[in-house]
């Protein structure tokens, strides 16, 4: 790497007036930024570390609402999630190994928007709120593509909130390596009808299955799909599936959630 300066802001406050210093960039679990520093992807003159920020982390529930502090690692997630929303918690649990878990975060996370990742995917089934350092954004407008979302330059996620849906399954298959999804499918059951959201199958990044969603709120079973598929043309190919593959994958994912839900 090269050599770069470090802040580390104890408030929200102050890390937002840290990142309006030119080439500033948040730091949060570094598990994305630190291999894209190391690669000399990105040359930013002052990392703001949001590691210390109390403030932005921890685990409530409240009034059927899981709010989790944008720095709260993945580990903690698993384990204070897990009586207030159990699939967001084995979500959480799932990603990685122990050291991304311990030190990657939710609003990192989010913020970044990989194609691939998990946390999108329960966040856009959930009708969830990402809370930022001026605002709040619903998910349904905060993602708007592969590694693009709504997010302002400086704009932190300090938070995100998930309303607690009946029932939700989320379903990975896995690269083995990276343990990134293949194809990620998080189906959430609110009384107000159900959203499906996929991650790790599209160019565009994570999306709603709107069919698959449909189809479901007239009978909520896996026959319900049959005939639906999800066009291959926008879909990511790669060494590890071809389009079709994940295309494929996207609808065999979707109705193990249903099952899963019962």
């Amino acid at each position: 790497m090269y050599s770069f300066e470090v802040d580390k802001p104890g408030s929200v406050e102050a890390a937002v007036a840290a990142l309006q210093i030119e080439e500033a960039m948040a730091l949060g679990g570094g598990q994305t930024l630190i291999p894209t520093l190391k690669q000399r992807l990105a040359s930013p003159s002052r990392l703001v570390s949001l590691a210390g920020i109390a403030e932005m982390k921890g685990v409530s529930a409240v009034d059927g609402v899981v709010t989790i502090g944008g720095g709260t690692p993945h580990a903690t997630v698993a384990r204070e999630a897990a009586g207030a929303y159990p699939a967001l918690a084995a979500l959480a649990g799932n990603i990685g190994d122990p050291a991304v878990r311990n030190r990657g975060t939710i609003g990192g996370s989010l913020a970044n928007n990989d194609p691939a990742a998990c946390y999108p995917s329960a966040a856009l089934a959930s009708g969830a709120t990402i809370v930022t350092s001026s605002r709040e954004i619903a998910a349904d407008d905060y993602f708007q593509g592969m590694f693009t979302t709504a997010l302002h330059e400086g704009e932190i996620v300090t938070a995100v909130r998930f309303p607690v849906p009946q029932a939700a399954s989320y379903q990975k298959f896995e690269q083995p390596a990276s343990r990134f999804a293949l194809v990620g499918v998080f189906l959430a059951r609110f009384a107000e009808g159900v959203r499906v959201a996929v991650t790790g199958a599209s160019e565009d990044g994570v999306f709603r299955w709107s069919e698959a969603e449909e189809a479901l709120n007239k009978e909520f079973r896996a026959d319900a799909l049959t005939g639906l598929a999800i066009a291959p043309e926008n879909m990511i190919a790669d060494l590890h599936g071809t389009k079709e593959y994940r295309a494929h994958l996207v609808s065999v994912m979707t109705k193990r959630a249903i099952r899963a839900v019962g």
